[in-house]
């Protein structure tokens, strides 16, 4: 009979043992993450224990990602090993967890006592209108704390060297988030985050505010946003009804600040989120600071690619009819095809439904914590209707636009801001074999295309992007440096 339990001795781990010869292998395997046991015993009994976090892409040792795992248990001697006994929902420090037959459930480590609707208006009765003093200190939040990156990362790394005295907080969804060294995590719906949200003097994310958050007298948001639009957005989406418009004017009235990546920007965001008599910070992007001044060869290392190899990277956007990433390219047929390593990174809307995409020179970076370290990695660029065009470009490396539902996109899901078609700094193709083809051919024929868009969208990515930003945050006392 197989035994289970959870320790936290030496680590949080999963220790199952059982009578008669040792598996040949056990493992748990999740969406973005798999760990494998080290095992021990010979004979008449064995055990293996299995950790409950990863290391990946060669960075710290962190909990699991919250999620479904299916624990595999392979047999040495061809026979049936018994399922385990289920664990009933335990709390591990760093994450909980809940063992039932052949499936470990992860999750972030809330107190079940909050981990309810009825536990989180709680909270929120609690820190969100206290008249306790403002601490001087920055929420952070990227992608509603799927990881931290983007804009607020490189205003976090920039803050903390300009005025290392000022407490910085990583609004997390678990602890499998890597978060900026000297950086606090706090993990979303904790009561720590309820109270740092309430209580810290700036407010830097990339996204919507959620979970009724009111913005007490003296709190500051900066909303860096994540992204030039192509794609119509807010108020200015496709068959908008009235209470999307109420919610987009809400949310937009938390900001006390919007940064815009150029002019462009500015103005489609403004409109879009009715935010037209507030100030638009027109910086550039911090995040592409990198893309200046770095270059891509530890990224490179840590994926375990070789300088001379080429790289191709897939950064499609997300869908608002499906969960998981697009599937309009095999990943190991264009590496097949190119003779190239084929990276496949997912939107961080696709990051936790998804699965990692697999097969011979593919690596899913989905869960790669920054996008801008990728872009930097990478020889080329596909994508489709994402953003993250109007960051590639500041490398000025080849970009390709793999669009076989440019029609139902345009027409049906969101619309466009412009004519890609006629403005793309590279090929537009609809198929996986004119992709092949297109990158076969000489990447520079739309040259003069390039230099056009990198002059409209890219005047202020000069590598010093966070060194404004953050000057502003410190001129205007947004937080006080000292």
């Amino acid at each position: 009979m197989t035994q289970a339990r959870f320790t936290t001795d030496g680590g949080v781990a999963l220790v199952l043992s059982g009578e008669g010869a040792r598996p040949a292998a056990v493992e748990l395997v999740g969406r973005r993450a798999r760990v494998a046991a080290t095992l021990s015993g010979r004979g008449k009994t064995w055990r293996a224990v299995l950790p409950l976090r990863a290391v990946r892409w060669g960075g710290p040792e962190l909990p699991l990602p919250s999620g479904d795992y299916e624990l595999r248990v392979t047999s040495s001697d061809s026979g049936e090993v018994d399922p385990p006994p289920p664990l009933p929902l335990t709390q591990l420090g760093t994450l909980r967890a809940e063992l039932v037959g052949w499936s470990l459930r992860v999750g972030p480590p809330i107190n079940p006592a909050y981990d309810s609707g009825e536990g989180q208006d709680a909270l929120e009765r609690r820190y969100a209108h206290r008249s306790a003093h403002l601490e001087n200190a920055v929420f952070f939040e990227s992608f509603y704390g799927r990881n931290a990156s983007c804009n607020p990362l490189a205003i976090d790394r920039e803050l903390a060297r300009r005025a290392p005295g000022i407490t910085r907080y990583w609004s997390v969804v678990d602890l499998s988030v890597a978060v900026p060294e000297g950086a606090i995590p706090i993990v979303e719906g904790s009561p720590e985050w309820w109270r740092v949200r309430g209580a810290a003097r700036l407010l830097v994310v990339n996204d919507w505010l959620r979970r009724r958050f009111s913005r007490r007298p003296g709190q500051v948001v900066l909303q860096t946003w994540h992204g030039t639009p192509l794609k119509r957005l807010a108020l200015h989406r496709p068959g908008f009804d009235p209470r999307r418009m109420a919610a987009v004017v809400r949310e937009s009235r938390r900001w006390n600040v919007l940064l815009a990546q150029n002019p462009y920007a500015a103005r489609i965001l403004g409109k879009a989120y009715a935010f037209l008599s507030r100030p638009v910070w027109v910086e550039g992007y911090p995040r592409n600071d990198v893309l200046v001044l770095g270059d891509g060869a530890d990224t490179r290392r840590a994926l375990g690619i070789r300088p001379e190899e080429r790289v191709l990277l897939y950064a499609p956007t997300w869908r608002d009819d499906r969960d998981e990433i697009v599937d309009f390219v095999d990943p190991a047929a264009l590496a097949e095809a190119t003779d190239a390593v084929v990276l496949v990174r997912g939107h961080s809307r696709t990051l936790q439904p998804g699965r990692d995409a697999e097969g011979p020179r593919v690596l899913d970076v989905t869960g790669f914590p920054d996008t801008s370290l990728l872009l930097l990695a990478a020889d080329a660029l596909i994508t489709d209707y994402s953003s993250v065009m109007f960051d590639f470009s500041v490398t000025g490396k080849p970009m390709y636009f793999l669009v076989p539902d440019m029609e139902h996109y345009r027409g049906e899901l969101r619309g466009f801001y412009f004519d890609l078609a006629a403005h793309a700094p590279g090929p537009v193709v609809r198929t996986q074999e004119e992709l092949v083809a297109a990158l076969g051919q000489d990447p520079w024929q739309h040259d003069e295309r390039y230099g056009i868009w990198r002059a409209t969208f890219n005047a202020r990515d000069d590598g010093h992007a966070a060194e404004r930003v953050v000057s502003r945050i410190l001129d205007q006392g947004f937080v006080d440096p000292d």
